[in-house]
């Protein structure tokens, strides 16, 4: 089953849509080096926004500022979710407001870290 649907267009063909769970899967694909989690499960992902063109815009942030990820990993998110069918366009926006924390991973992140 696929993670899109389809919109209709002017010449009669349906360009696909991405789900918001065709962009989570994508961006769970991506892990942090360090830490054997993705960055999804760690709480980095702030805010995924589809637009009906396929343009799609990612609020992320990092464990720390000092992260020496800080480069690759908003890259690594960008061409996972490029590679979404009907992805057009991808924006992947570093952000530290709020600044992480341990408390916005997921409970299988904890469990993965042994972090209770």
């Amino acid at each position: 089953m696929a993670d899109t649907h389809a919109s209709w267009s002017p010449d009669g063909t349906a360009e696909p849509i991405p789900s918001e769970d065709a962009i989570i899967n994508a961006i769970g694909t991506v892990y942090d080096p360090e830490i054997p989690v993705n960055i999804y499960e760690l709480g980095l992902i702030y805010v995924i926004d589809i637009a009906d063109d396929g343009k799609v815009k990612v609020e992320m942030t990092l464990t720390a500022p000092g992260c020496p990820s800080a480069q690759e990993l908003p890259v690594q998110a960008r061409e996972a979710i490029m590679a979404v069918p009907g992805v057009t366009e991808c924006e992947v926006e570093t952000v530290w407001d709020p600044p992480w924390d341990p408390s916005r991973m997921s409970e299988e992140a904890r469990l993965a870290l042994n972090m209770f």
